[in-house]
């Protein structure tokens, strides 16, 4: 990991174990079921961001009184049996907003796996610029609970699971400039049932879709290799995702998370020729390009280019030279 994040997974072995629950902020958790309690806890940390997930194999009841200006998200990953918090009965995908000092309480009825995000009040406007709603303060400062579309829950649950995976693997180094890019993925996963439930879309005349896109394609020409999540553009042009959709598909014919993966692809291909095998893989150049699932990744690249990302990488020195040689041009 770069020094822009940090990950810490330990074995839980006692209700105690579970007093951080969220990182940083303290949880009184007492077990109400018979049984040896073990589990799991992984804090992840990028700059005042932090995901913490969580699993538990008896049941257990959580009281949080808080004091400090913290919005925490959270998520049901799983449960074996009955889930509430306040008077909220959750299922898995549910989620569930705790505003800034709020008090908490939750009874888990069996094992159960969960996730939460702690994030300050004040980001919000930046991570969901273009959604007039969520860009709103006020809406984080009331306790809600959000049920999650069946279809859409589970995977929310299966991308934020494949996240943690790649974030947690010590044989990945991230670089600090994809920070914001994780930070915005995992939010996305958290808060894919809140935007399910926004209502449609009824902002202003938006930019014109072609002027709209070409500020897009110089935005993320000038912030260089780093990858660009959707999120990101909505916040910096305020634009809601529904507006952006419908500006790349009247322009390029297609969807601006298929555009940015487009452009993550030949960023990938670009440092493989340059790349000496014997020092880079094809793995870390993925997962520093936001690529979390290495199997879809070589597929989506081999459809794209023709050829798998390794032979991309071993292709012989020389080549990239001879390549640049035979397009330069002349000039008399």
């Amino acid at each position: 990991m770069s020094d822009g994040f940090s990950v810490t997974t330990s074995r839980v072995h006692d209700f105690e174990g579970f007093r951080e629950a969220v990182h940083g902020s303290h949880v009184d958790v007492m077990q109400l079921e018979r049984g040896r309690l073990h589990g799991s806890l992984t804090h992840v940390g990028i700059g005042n961001f932090s995901l913490s997930v969580g699993s538990f194999s008896t049941g257990i009841r959580t009281q949080r009184t808080s004091k400090e200006q913290k919005l925490i998200v959270g998520m049901l990953l799983e449960s074996k049996n009955r889930v509430t918090h306040w008077s909220y009965d959750m299922r898995p995908g549910d989620v569930l907003v705790i505003p800034p000092s709020i008090d908490h309480d939750g009874r888990f009825f069996g094992a159960s796996s969960y996730a939460a995000i702690r994030l300050d009040l004040a980001d919000v406007s930046s991570i969901f610029g273009g959604e007039t709603d969520l860009a709103d303060p006020a809406t984080w400062s009331v306790k809600s609970h959000y049920k999650a579309d069946p279809r859409l829950g589970v995977v929310a649950i299966q991308r934020l699971r494949k996240i943690m995976s790649r974030l947690a693997d010590p044989n990945i180094k991230l670089p600090e400039q994809s920070a914001d890019f994780w930070r915005r993925s995992i939010t996305d996963a958290m808060m894919a049932t809140v935007m399910h439930s926004l209502p449609s879309d009824n902002a202003g005349p938006p930019l014109s879709a072609t002027r709209l896109i070409r500020n897009v394609e110089h935005y993320i020409e000038a912030v260089g290799i780093r990858p660009v999540h959707i999120a990101e553009l909505c916040a910096e042009f305020g634009v809601s995702r529904r507006s952006l959709h419908r500006a790349f598909d009247e322009v390029l014919g297609i969807g601006p998370v298929t555009f940015l993966r487009y452009k993550r692809l030949c960023g990938v291909h670009s440092i493989l020729r340059e790349s000496d095998p014997a020092r880079t893989t094809v793995a870390e150049v993925a997962i520093q390009h936001g690529f979390i699932e290495l199997g879809r990744f070589a597929q989506y690249y081999h459809t794209l280019f023709g050829e798998h990302p390794s032979e991309t990488l071993r292709a012989p020195a020389g080549s990239l030279a001879t390549s640049q040689a035979m397009f330069r041009p002349r000039f008399a």
